[in-house]
């Protein structure tokens, strides 16, 4: 099991109480950029789901959006900010895969020249769609490789700017947008829950939640094998994991970043868990009764409403799933164990 100590902390680590980079108009600001960019991602209910759990539930489901996953909001509004010297020149990021698809897309729509690090065990699909948006692609081993390092290393050598995947006041502002669309849609909400890796989304959900439903309680969800997060969030000091055995491959970020962590620890309400197999039966739940195709990490704010960890309560409650972009061989393999 992950522990605090997997990890050293980074040499100058965020704090909680950490300057707040993003507000409401901020993500204001990156929808008027997106709109005609980016899908207006369906929401979905399931009346199955709303008796299981005793509640009326909303699934904003960015599955459906360009490049499988809602990165495309945070990647796009990012690379369309830089100032022309720095789109002529590239820019670089590192991902396990969906951030990786956002930054080449983008850049492809942008004139952008995109160089992506992945890991070399990143899943196919990703691989393969990353190639397919003309990125240029740089493989490593994460078993002896720290990506935030490499990436420093490949951009001091190119002279180009990095664009990371969560850590960014334009990335997160975009990734709010998500709850943006799905307060508009749907109304007020008593609940909103978001997964959480590196908090860019969760951050900006719970933003733009806060700004729409004052009430509301955002309330991210992280693997219990990758709950730095979650530590972090309940301790108020900076918790780190290394490379953390979850199949919820988007939810593998070290630590929480110096943009995203203030604006967690300020916005979030709480941070909660589920267990591989709680996040196993929800994917499975997902695609068998609601025909949506999820991926691990896209599956984590349902597993904790099916799985009981946040309770129904008869509450109106938004979950978003966040991408679908599974490996359909990988995901049949998990499948025998839900």
């Amino acid at each position: 099991m992950p522990s605090a100590t997997d990890v050293s902390l980074p040499a100058d680590p965020p704090t909680a109480t950490g300057d707040l980079l993003v507000d409401y108009a901020d993500v204001a600001a990156a929808r008027a950029r997106l709109d005609g960019v980016v899908r207006r991602t369906p929401v979905m209910t399931s009346r199955t789901v709303d008796q299981e759990v005793q509640a009326e539930v909303f699934f904003k489901c960015e599955n459906f959006q360009r490049t499988g996953a809602f990165k495309i909001r945070g990647g796009y509004n990012a690379l369309s900010q830089l100032p022309p010297d720095q789109k002529e020149r590239g820019v670089l990021t590192y991902s396990s895969g969906n951030h990786a698809q956002a930054i080449a897309l983008s850049g492809r729509l942008l004139g952008v020249p995109a160089t992506i690090i992945m890991p070399e065990n990143a899943p196919a699909v990703k691989l393969e769609a990353t190639r397919g948006y003309g990125a240029t692609i740089i493989t490593y081993d994460p078993a002896t490789t720290t990506r935030e390092e490499l990436a420093q290393e490949v951009s001091t050598e190119r002279g180009l700017p990095i664009i990371p995947p969560y850590d960014h006041p334009d990335v997160v502002a975009g990734q709010g947008t998500v709850a943006d669309e799905l307060f508009d849609e749907v109304g007020a909400l008593d609940v909103l829950l978001v997964c959480c890796g590196g908090g860019g989304l969760l951050s900006g959900c719970a933003i733009a939640a806060k700004h729409h439903a004052p009430d509301c309680t955002v309330i991210g969800v992280e693997p219990a094998r990758a709950d730095d997060a979650t530590r972090s969030f309940h301790s108020g000091e900076l918790h780190t994991v290394h490379n953390p055995d979850t199949i919820a491959d988007g939810a593998r970020t070290p630590y929480l970043g110096k943009v995203t962590f203030p604006l967690v620890y300020e916005y979030a309400d709480d941070m909660v868990t589920v267990s591989e197999e709680a996040l196993r039966a929800a994917m499975f739940f997902l695609w068998e009764r609601m025909k949506i195709v999820v991926e691990p990490t896209g599956a984590l704010a349902a597993a904790a409403l099916l799985d009981g960890v946040v309770p129904g309560d008869h509450r109106r409650i938004g979950a978003v799933i966040s991408g679908g972009n599974v490996d359909l061989k990988r995901a049949a393999a998990l499948f025998q164990d839900a």
